[in-house]
């Protein structure tokens, strides 16, 4: 069997925080069990913060503040620059901690690195992006202009599923356009966060600018409820990102936080079929379903699903799941135990609600991985969208194919859920696809793509309950996230007429 050649992370050592350029772990730390879902033992222990350790790295966040704030955006942009080199340099061994502590396969979490890379590609044009605008004599002897400036304080409350490419939609961002930044990253794989502040620091970042804390709600609470964090975003559940922004709004914070997601895959009947169950293979089952952006639900239109059904379920019962450090691995275990269970309880809802169960992955073992977190690809057909298997996310590798007559119905199915994070449309009708893509209500569309997660300039979001806060992650809309505007009207006084002005100001 052949196996990669990159070393497994293996370490022991206890995670700690990363606040003012070093780590930091105070000797009365509370702990959480890090897990190899492999394996299923304990790995290490990381350090969750307490509400003093919060504001330990918020008071370095803002005593470094100032100085950044007024370092140029080009010497910003060079230290980007050179952090860039660093990842690309060490994209391996972030792949190999994603794999140890997530459990999804090490190409898979390649792609992860490479996506966080684009991110902070992206970010190294900010002096580009922070341009305002000009406007000469819009009244007479006025000229008038826009700028953009940091916030301050920013946060970062990332989740299991892309413990490096999530936290990358943010902090490039936020620290290029100005602002310091304090990461909180899932508590499940949370290594990760401590390598990208180390290279960071090795680029030259100053000490403050970065820092991080570990933790769980008693270090989100911490940061919601200080006056001094500005902005929080927030990547995870619904109920927990509705959570964020109430109570960011309640404390006068800007929020943008992204939520759930149950993502459909319209399958035409002019569709190429090979290619269809291609994409619902690796959307479905890829990092176990375990991804904001995983297909869920494929809706399959008139004779489509005669057509998909026996493929679908060889494909899915011969699906390579093992340790995702072997190269051939096409899925891993799932990220924990807690997680396993819950996919397993949706399962048995979806029997007993009358779906008809085609692949059960329930039950399976892995040679030399007995304890591991294992669940094989999970296939049901007729699902109908009263289901909770239909109507909740799952999040895990569990596809639900659902039937219907024609576009139409297709498209009200999708346009009826409360989720619209991202949907895909398999057709070889440019009319059909013109119409999905106008008429859908989903926030990210993909036409002959499975995936669509657009690439770091064009920005992710989702509508309805998947997005909560007036903007996306990245991308232009992370500069206008991350930066106020301010407005300047700028008269000298030697044009400026005696006596007061009672009237309001025109462009006469």
């Amino acid at each position: 069997m052949t196996k990669n050649t990159v070393q497994a992370f293996d370490s022991k050592e206890d995670i700690a925080h990363f606040i003012g350029g070093k780590l930091h772990l105070p000797s009365n730390s509370r702990f959480s069990d890090v897990y190899n879902p492999a394996s299923g033992h304990i790995a290490r222990k990381v350090a969750l913060a307490s509400r003093d350790d919060v504001n330990a790295a918020v008071t370095a966040a803002m005593t470094a503040f100032p100085a950044w704030a007024d370092t140029p955006p080009l010497r910003r942009a060079r230290i980007l620059f050179k952090y860039l080199e660093l990842l690309n340099r060490h994209r391996d061994e972030l792949a190999a901690i994603i794999t140890a502590e997530h459990g999804k396969v090490f190409t898979d979490a390649q792609g992860e690195v490479t996506r966080g890379i684009e991110i902070v590609e992206f970010a190294t044009g900010i002096p580009e992006l922070l341009k305002g605008d000009y406007s000469e004599q819009v009244s007479t002897d006025i000229d008038n202009w826009i700028m953009r400036q940091p916030l301050g304080v920013v946060a970062g409350i990332t989740p299991f599923n892309f413990p490096v490419m999530v936290p990358m939609w943010m902090f490039p961002v936020a620290i290029a356009c100005g602002n310091t930044f304090i990461l909180k990253p899932s508590p499940t794989d949370p290594s990760a966060s401590l390598l990208m502040a180390k290279l960071l620091k090795e680029a030259g970042l100053p000490d403050g600018v970065f820092n991080v804390v570990q933790g769980d709600k008693e270090a989100v609470d911490a940061l919601i409820e200080n006056p001094d964090v500005k902005a929080i975003s927030f990547v995870g559940s619904t109920p927990i990102a509705n959570y964020i922004y109430e109570r960011g709004a309640h404390f006068g914070k800007r929020v943008q936080a992204l939520g759930g997601a149950k993502n459909h895959m319209v399958v035409m009947p002019d569709a190429d079929i090979d290619k269809a169950v291609d994409a619902l293979i690796g959307a479905a089952y890829g990092s176990a379903g375990e991804r904001c952006m995983a297909i869920s639900v494929a809706v399959l239109v008139g004779e489509a699903a005669d057509k998909i059904m026996p493929k679908l379920i060889e494909r899915t019962r011969t699906l390579k799941i093992k340790n995702g450090m072997e190269l051939d691995a096409e899925m891993g275990p799932i990220v924990t135990r807690a997680a396993l269970d819950r996919i397993t309880g949706y399962i048995e809802k979806g029997v007993a609600a009358g779906a008809k169960l085609l692949v059960d992955g329930r039950g399976l073992t892995v040679s030399g991985s007995d304890s591991g977190f294992w669940l094989g690809g999970t296939l049901f057909d007729h699902v109908t969208p009263q289901m909770q298997i239909y109507l909740e996310e799952i999040f895990g590798p569990v596809l639900s194919c659902v039937r219907v007559a024609n576009f139409g119905d297709a498209l009200n199915l999708v346009n009826a859920h409360e989720f619209g994070n991202g949907v895909a449309c398999f057709t070889s009708d440019g009319n059909i696809a013109r119409e999905f893509a106008r008429r859908v209500q989903v926030g990210m569309v993909g036409i002959n793509v499975p995936i669509p997660v657009p690439m770091a300039w064009h920005g992710f979001g989702g509508w309805k309950r998947s997005l909560f806060g007036d903007m996306n992650a990245y991308g232009k809309e992370g500069v206008r996230f991350y930066t106020k505007q301010k407005s300047v009207m700028q008269r000298w006084p030697e044009s400026i007429a005696k006596g007061a002005e009672f009237v309001m100001p025109t462009s006469k």
